[in-house]
């Protein structure tokens, strides 16, 4: 019975049992992004952060610097996710995980069928108490996915290294926060009769505090929802779901001010009817520089470019559909 268990588990995650014979999870930081940490006063066994957005198909690194703020490395275009822009909530699905995710040595995966990768954490204290499910949620290479992110192997080789000596460095865990968009007032009033509104307006004010500070934004849980950087009387509630205490700390004065500043700039470009249509995705996106390799060169020539083994592309004809789908 357990050998059908881990079969199982096998089957329907980006998991793998194959020894890592070829030492891919070991090769060092490219030369190049070495020098590129030290243009930019960074170490390699600095603390780094990810941030992620579907819409735009892109995984940020960001590291800190000799100052002790975050300084944005390197953005790795992402050859495939899968689902639609919005959380996962169960297992099957096939939405790529959005929210906030703590990852520590032990989730790295040197074994992954899919090159490398990493366990995002999925589902989290939140989201678990939510009653989400699913399992084995990865940020892995190749171009293939069913709620994973797809970076190729040579993007999830740089990212693999950078994790791992920055872990080696005494970072416990670094923070991976999920977007469905970059954050701005323009893709807000685009998305704004999206039933995942309330939610994305929570993930934006852990995503504004980054933005005004540069710093890692403290995550809590609290009436069925994301808090940051609050400190509760009496402590945080011991379960997700329940009231939100006393705040014993006022919010940041810049970061209120970016909030109040984009809320209002939303409601302008609501008002004066600018705000372009959203789209809808059946079934996940691609960067549009994979997509342009998809229709010039084929399915199997981008295979070829993004797995070291070829892995084929996972539904490439919605990979293409994605931008012709209009939500209104």
């Amino acid at each position: 019975m357990v050998g059908i268990g881990v079969l199982a588990l096998m089957l329907s995650a980006c998991v793998s049992t194959v020894l890592d014979v070829d030492g891919k999870a070991t090769q060092p930081i490219p030369a190049a992004l070495v020098a590129e940490m030290s243009r930019k006063s960074m170490s390699p066994s600095a603390p780094i952060l990810i941030r992620i957005f579907k819409q735009e198909s892109e995984l940020e690194i960001w590291k800190r610097d000799r100052k002790g703020q975050f300084a944005l490395l390197k953005t790795y275009p992402m050859c495939r996710w899968s689902g639609k822009l919005g959380p996962k909530t169960r297992n099957g699905d096939r939405q790529a995980p959005e929210g906030f995710y703590h990852v520590n040595a032990g989730m790295l995966n040197p074994n992954s069928q899919y090159y490398l990768s990493f366990n995002l954490g999925y589902p989290n204290r939140l989201e678990a108490a939510l009653g989400y499910s699913g399992e084995a949620l990865m940020v892995h290479g190749a171009c293939s996915s069913s709620g994973c992110y797809a970076l190729t192997d040579e993007g999830v080789a740089e990212i693999y290294a950078v994790a791992r000596e920055a872990l080696r460095g005494g970072q416990a865990a670094f923070q991976v926060q999920a977007f469905p968009f970059r954050m701005t007032p323009q893709n807000m009033a685009k998305n704004r009769n999206d039933p995942n509104v309330a939610f994305w307006t929570d993930l934006k004010r852990g995503y504004d505090i980054f933005e005004v500070s540069r710093r890692q934004p403290k995550v809590s849980h609290c009436g069925g929802r994301y808090v940051f950087d609050t400190e509760f009387e009496g402590g945080e509630p011991r379960s997700p779901l329940a009231a939100c205490p006393p705040a014993l700390n006022p919010p940041d004065p810049a970061v209120a001010s970016r909030i109040e500043a984009d809320r209002l700039a939303t409601e302008v470009l609501l008002a004066n009817g600018s705000v372009l249509t959203a789209h809808a995705y059946a079934d996940g996106g691609m960067h549009p520089m994979f997509r342009t390799l998809l229709e010039r060169n084929g399915e199997k020539a981008l295979a070829k470019r993004t797995s070291r083994t070829s892995v084929p592309i996972s539904r490439p004809e919605a990979a293409l559909a994605d931008q012709h789908s209009p939500r209104e």
